[in-house]
C-alpha cells in the first residue's frame, strides 16, 4: 500500500505559451519518466499527443502522467493555456491538491494568468509560481514579482535568485540554503553542479533572505514570536514556514529558471515535494447524504468508505470510454460494482489504469489520495460522485462557463446523419463547455462553444476522428435575452376533465438583476397560501420559459425572479400544474418586461511592437473596443481592452496583416452587456431574415 505522505496530486497551469508543456516535458525526462527528449516546436511533446495539438503547438485536452522523485509518486496533469479550453483547468484544479503556475520571464502576469489563479482560488488549492524564460531578451524576475503583488494579490515569497540575466544565464541561486544551482552548456539538464554563491550576487542573496524571513514573520505568528525573540529564523524554520504558508495559501513561493534550456527544473520537483501537500495535508472532502442532505466528511484513508469524482471522460479509440478518477476515502477497485450517487445507478469498474498521457498500464485499484482511470462505466460523465452502495455520498460537482460561440453543422450526405450525431454526443460527454442543440426552425444541427478556436478545433476532430468531412455554417455569436424593467404576471393552469382535474395558480415579480447572476429565484409565498412541496415545481416552470425569451428565442439570464402570490387545491393541485402555470407566468412577465438583448464582452489583450500601436488601436476602434489600459512591457505595448464577441471574428488575420505577424492577442469572457440599439436592430434583422431563430 503506498504511503499516502509521498503522494503529490499537482497541476501546471498559465497563460499560453507560457511554457507549461515544455516545463512538463523536462520534468518527465529529468526524472526518468521518458527516455527521449521532446519539443514543442517539433510536435513531439508527451502530454501534447494529439495530431492537432502537436501540429498547432498548443495543449487541447489536460493530460495526466505519474512519475517517481526522490521516493516521492507525483501525478501531474499539463493543462492548457488557451482560454477556449478553460474548462480543461476548472475540471482539473477540482481534483488537484497543489499546482505550479509557470509565468513567462517577460510578459509576468498575464490574462489567462488571473483566470487559473481566480480559479485556484475558487478551489481553495495550494501553489507555486515558476518563472520561466529567464534567458529571453527583456526578462525580469523583479519585475514579474511586482506584477504577482499587483495583479494577483499574492504575498509572493522569493525562494531563488537568478545568476546571469537574458543570454548569461545560467543558474539559479537558493536563498534558503545559500547555494548556487549551475547548468553547463551541455543540453540536456543533467549536468548540474552545486557550488557557493557567486562573488557578484551575494549580497542581493543576503537582502533576498532578510526579506523573505520578514515576509513569513508577516504571515504567521509563530515565524514573527521566533524573529522578535533571536532576530532570524534558521535554515530548517524558514523551509517549515514557507511549507505551511504556502499550505495555506498566505504565501506563494517564487522559483525561477529556463525550461526550454533545462536550468531550473531540479530544484522545482524538489520544491514541489518540500512544499506542496500531500493528500493527507488537504481538507478532508466534504459532501452530502443523497437521501437526507445532511452533510458527510471523508478523510483520505483507504479504511473509510469509497468516495471519488469523476474530473473527466475521454473516448479513446482502442479502450473506448475511459473516465479519469480522483480517489478521496477508501479505493476503486478493478472488477467490481460502484454507485454513481449523481444518476443512482450502479457502474461496473472493468480495469483500472494508471495514465503517460496516451499510454495505459493496468493496476488493482485507485486508492485513496491516487489518480487514475477506469473503463467500463456506461454513463458516468464529468463532476459524478462514485461511491459505496452503503456509504453514499453525493460531491459538488464542477461548474462550467456558458458558451459564447455557436455554428451550424451538417453531415456530408443525409445517411451520415446518425455518425455525426454519435460523434457529437461523443464530444459532448469529453467536453462540458461544447454543446449541441437542434433547432426546430431551421431543422440544423448548432454546436456551441468557448471561442472560434475551440469551434475549429471540434470539427477538425469531428472530420479525422470520426471520418466525417462535413460541411459548417459561419461562427454566430451565442447571444442572451433579459429584461429592462420590473413586471408582474398571473399564470393560471386550470382544467377539470370530470375526474381529478388540474389547478396551478402563480404570481411572479421578475425585476432585472446584475450581469452575470443568472437567475436569482426568491419564494416569499407562505405555506398556508401555496404549499412548500409546490415551490421547486414553480422553480422549474420557470427556468422552463427562460430557455427561449421573447424577441429572438435566445436563453434568458441575468433576472431575479420573486415567488409573491398564488393559490391551490386540496385536491387538483400537482407539480405538474404548479409548473406550466410557473412557465405561463414567467412567459408573460417577460413580455411586459421591455426585452433587451444581451452581448458576450471579451477582455482583451494584445502586444504588439510600437511601430504597430497606431494602426491596431484604429482597428480596435472600428470594431467598438474599449481600451482600458495601455502598459508598456520591454520593447512592446500592451493593450487590455472590452470587445465584443460579434466583433472580433477574423481578428486573428486582421492582426497578423496590420504587424506582419509580429503582434499576438488573447481573449476571454468577461460579461453580458445590454448591446446597443444598432446591434440589437442588425442581430434581429439578421435572424428574423434567415430560417435559424437564435440557439
Amino acid at each position: 500500500m503506498q504511503d499516502l505522505e509521498k503522494i503529490r496530486n499537482i497541476g501546471i497551469i498559465a497563460h499560453i505559451d507560457a511554457g507549461k508543456t515544455t516545463t512538463t516535458e523536462r520534468i518527465l525526462y529529468l526524472s526518468g519518466r521518458i527516455r527521449k527528449m521532446g519539443n514543442v516546436d517539433d510536435g513531439n511533446t508527451t502530454t501534447d499527443y494529439m495530431d492537432q495539438e502537436r501540429e498547432r503547438g498548443i495543449t487541447i485536452v489536460s493530460a495526466s502522467t505519474a512519475f517517481e522523485w526522490k521516493e516521492h509518486t507525483i501525478n501531474l496533469i499539463d493543462t492548457p493555456g488557451h482560454v477556449d479550453f478553460t474548462a480543461e483547468v476548472e475540471r482539473s484544479l477540482r481534483v488537484l491538491d497543489g499546482v505550479i503556475i509557470v509565468l513567462c520571464g517577460v510578459a509576468g502576469v498575464q490574462p489567462q494568468t488571473e483566470t487559473v489563479w481566480r480559479q485556484a482560488n475558487r478551489y481553495g488549492v495550494p501553489r507555486l509560481i515558476f518563472v520561466n524564460k529567464l534567458d529571453r531578451v527583456g526578462s525580469n524576475l523583479e519585475n514579474v514579482v511586482g506584477k504577482i503583488r499587483e495583479r494577483l494579490g499574492a504575498n509572493p515569497a522569493v525562494l531563488q535568485l537568478p545568476i546571469g540575466a537574458e543570454d548569461s544565464f545560467k543558474g539559479v541561486v537558493d536563498i534558503i540554503r545559500e547555494k548556487a544551482f549551475v547548468w553547463s552548456s551541455v543540453e540536456d539538464g543533467t549536468n548540474m553542479e552545486v557550488g557557493p554563491v557567486p562573488e557578484d550576487v551575494i549580497d542581493d542573496v543576503k537582502l533576498a533572505k532578510h526579506q523573505l524571513i520578514e515576509t513569513l514573520a508577516d504571515s504567521d505568528e509563530e515565524a514573527l514570536n521566533i524573529y522578535i525573540e533571536t532576530g532570524t529564523l534558521t535554515e530548517d524554520q524558514i523551509e517549515k514556514f514557507v511549507r505551511s504558508g504556502c499550505i495555506k495559501g498566505t504565501i506563494t513561493p517564487v522559483l525561477c529558471g529556463s525550461s526550454f534550456r533545462y536550468k531550473g527544473v531540479q530544484p522545482l520537483l524538489d520544491a514541489v515535494i518540500s512544499y506542496l501537500p500531500s493528500p493527507l495535508e488537504r481538507p478532508p472532502v466534504k459532501g452530502t447524504n443523497p437521501k437526507t442532505g445532511e452533510e458527510i466528511v471523508r478523510h483520505p484513508s483507504v479504511d473509510e468508505p469509497t468516495a471519488a469524482i469523476v474530473f473527466k471522460v475521454v473516448n479513446d479509440p482502442f479502450l473506448g470510454t475511459m473516465c479519469f478518477v480522483r480517489t478521496y476515502s477508501g479505493a476503486v477497485k478493478a472488477g467490481t460494482y460502484i454507485l454513481n450517487s449523481t444518476t443512482g445507478r450502479k457502474e461496473r469498474v472493468m480495469r483500472c489504469l494508471h495514465l503517460l498521457a496516451e499510454q495505459r498500464v493496468d493496476i488493482p485499484e485507485i486508492l485513496a489520495g491516487d489518480i487514475g482511470g477506469v473503463l467500463g462505466f456506461k454513463e458516468a460523465v464529468t463532476g459524478n460522485t462514485l461511491c459505496d452502495e452503503s456509504n453514499q455520498i453525493l460531491l459538488e460537482s464542477v461548474t462550467f462557463p456558458e458558451p459564447v460561440v455557436s455554428m451550424s453543422v451538417e453531415p456530408p450526405t443525409k445517411a451520415d446523419e446518425d455518425k455525426l450525431n454519435n460523434a457529437l454526443r461523443k464530444l459532448a460527454l469529453e467536453d462540458p463547455t461544447f454543446q449541441v442543440k437542434f433547432d426546430q426552425e431551421s431543422f440544423q444541427t448548432i454546436i456551441s462553444g468557448m471561442g472560434e478556436l475551440h469551434l475549429e478545433v471540434m470539427v477538425e476532430r469531428i472530420k479525422r476522428e470520426f471520418g466525417l468531412q462535413i460541411r459548417v455554417g459561419k461562427p454566430q455569436v451565442a447571444y442572451r435575452e433579459t429584461i429592462g424593467k420590473e413586471t408582474i404576471a398571473r399564470g393560471q393552469y386550470i382544467r377539470q376533465s370530470g375526474g381529478k382535474g388540474q389547478y396551478g395558480d402563480v404570481l411572479l415579480r421578475v425585476s432585472p438583476s446584475e450581469r452575470n447572476a443568472g437567475l436569482i429565484f426568491e419564494n416569499q409565498v407562505s405555506e398556508a397560501v401555496v404549499p412548500a412541496r409546490f415551490v421547486s415545481s414553480v422553480e422549474h416552470g420557470v427556468k422552463d420559459a427562460m430557455e427561449s425569451g421573447p424577441m429572438l428565442s435566445y436563453p434568458i439570464t441575468d433576472i431575479k425572479v420573486e415567488f409573491i402570490d398564488g393559490s391551490f387545491h386540496e385536491v387538483d393541485s400537482s407539480d405538474v400544474a404548479f409548473r406550466i402555470a410557473a412557465s405561463m407566468a414567467m412567459k408573460e412577465a417577460l413580455k411586459k418586461g421591455n426585452p433587451q438583448l444581451l452581448e458576450p464582452i471579451m477582455k482583451l489583450q494584445v502586444i504588439t511592437p510600437e511601430e504597430y500601436l497606431g494602426d491596431i488601436l484604429g482597428s480596435l476602434s472600428k470594431r467598438r473596443c474599449k481600451v482600458e489600459k495601455l502598459d508598456r512591457q520591454g520593447v512592446s505595448q500592451v493593450i487590455e481592452a472590452m470587445a465584443p464577441m460579434g466583433e472580433m471574428f477574423g481578428y486573428t488575420t486582421e492582426l497578423r496583416s496590420l504587424s506582419q505577424g509580429r503582434a499576438t492577442h488573447s481573449m476571454e469572457f468577461s460579461h453580458m452587456e445590454i448591446a446597443p440599439p444598432q446591434v440589437r436592430d442588425a442581430v434581429i434583422a439578421a435572424v428574423r431574415g434567415i430560417p435559424w431563430a437564435g440557439q
